[in-house]
């Protein structure tokens, strides 16, 4: 879950397209407002609401993300090497917020009792909202593991800065982790709401990420050493190398950064988001969005000259790029809230 300070087995039957009317919308963990359908994703695996309450932005912010669910978890089944079940995601104000601040929710961490995810609107930058989705996805493709500990909270968020853009940079819990440099390498924090144990994740996710090992290698690695893994075990199992080398490595690398710990991706700041899949995101989401708006248009009996109208406004919009940056004791039928640092409460 994602505070400001983002278990199941992966389903392999490729999903049917389809593009409902109407839906009715799942128990969701905190929302008790009235649900508008928005659409479902041309894939048929990410159905959206919003409040309406909240008006044209926020109605805005939900079609965006319905316009982009399918790029998102095309590149989320990429990183886990899974192929995920379908969705409901929300848009709404959480704790009032309309900015992303609320950040994100689900409940179970699996595509079963976490299908329903929640996340905060953010007027005039869905950006965010999309990453703050794909933090509470990422979780449900864990494989069961990690959901509610330390090394899920990082690995999710990563996967929310490499899908996201670095749209939650304000979430960055590794500068917290700086102040104190605890070891969290040797061991798992059984927590996912401690900045420090979290940001320390961050940081050496960061590393090894410098080093040549891609998120789609990291992810399934993590995911396969289970509750119980460590990420020096997770080093051992990328590298060959000793676990008990991770830290002193790894901490000889931070004193070594010319300015020190300032973001959730102090050894990076690039691309590298085509690491992650064989499929050009912004392709995909092109496609998506391409595809979309020409079903839309169709069901609402659009003549073919509006149709194409809709097309070359697509087409003449600035394309998103995707950025290296930031981005549950052990997991219970609810997950913890993804919230920035400022937000979180504080555990040492």
């Amino acid at each position: 879950m994602l505070e400001h300070s983002t278990k199941s087995h992966a389903l392999r039957k490729t999903p049917t397209p389809v593009r409902r009317r109407d839906s009715a919308p799942p128990q969701w963990p905190s929302y008790s407002g009235v649900s508008q359908y928005v659409g479902t994703s041309l894939t048929g695996r990410v159905t959206v609401y919003v409040d309406a309450s909240l008006g044209q932005p926020a109605l805005q912010n939900a079609q965006d993300l319905m316009n982009d669910a399918d790029r998102v978890v095309a590149a989320n089944d990429a990183v886990f090497g899974t192929t995920g079940g379908p969705v409901s995601v929300i848009v709404f104000a959480m704790d009032g917020n309309t900015d992303g601040t609320g950040g994100a929710d689900h409940m179970g961490c699996d595509y079963t009792t976490g299908a329903a995810i929640e996340v905060c609107a953010s007027f005039g930058n869905s950006a965010r909202v999309s990453a703050l989705f794909e933090a509470e996805l990422s979780e449900c493709s864990m494989g069961g593991n990690l959901c509610g500990l330390s090394t899920g909270e990082a690995l999710s968020r990563w996967c929310a800065a490499e899908i996201g853009d670095n749209a939650l940079s304000d979430f960055a819990t590794a500068p917290t982790w700086a102040e104190s440099r605890k070891n969290f390498v040797d061991r798992t924090d059984p927590t996912d709401g401690n900045a420090i144990s979290t940001g320390c994740g961050m940081a050496f996710l960061s590393w090894l990420i410098s080093q040549g090992y891609a998120l789609n290698s990291i992810a399934p690695a993590m995911v396969s050493l289970g509750d119980s893994g460590t990420l020096a075990q997770l080093y051992a199992k990328l590298t060959g190398d000793a676990g008990s080398n991770a830290w002193p490595k790894f901490t000889t690398a931070v004193n070594a950064l010319p300015d020190g710990v300032t973001s959730d991706d102090p050894f990076g700041e690039a691309p590298h988001a085509a690491q992650i899949a064989h499929l050009n995101p912004l392709l995909v989401e092109l496609s998506g969005k391409l595809l979309s708006a020409i079903l839309t248009d169709i069901s609402d009996g659009k003549s073919a000259q509006q149709i194409v109208a809709s097309v070359e406004a697509i087409l003449a919009s600035k394309p998103s790029t995707v950025h290296r940056g930031a981005s549950a004791a052990a997991c219970q039928m609810r997950s913890r809230r993804l919230l920035p640092p400022s937000l979180a409460p504080g555990v040492n």
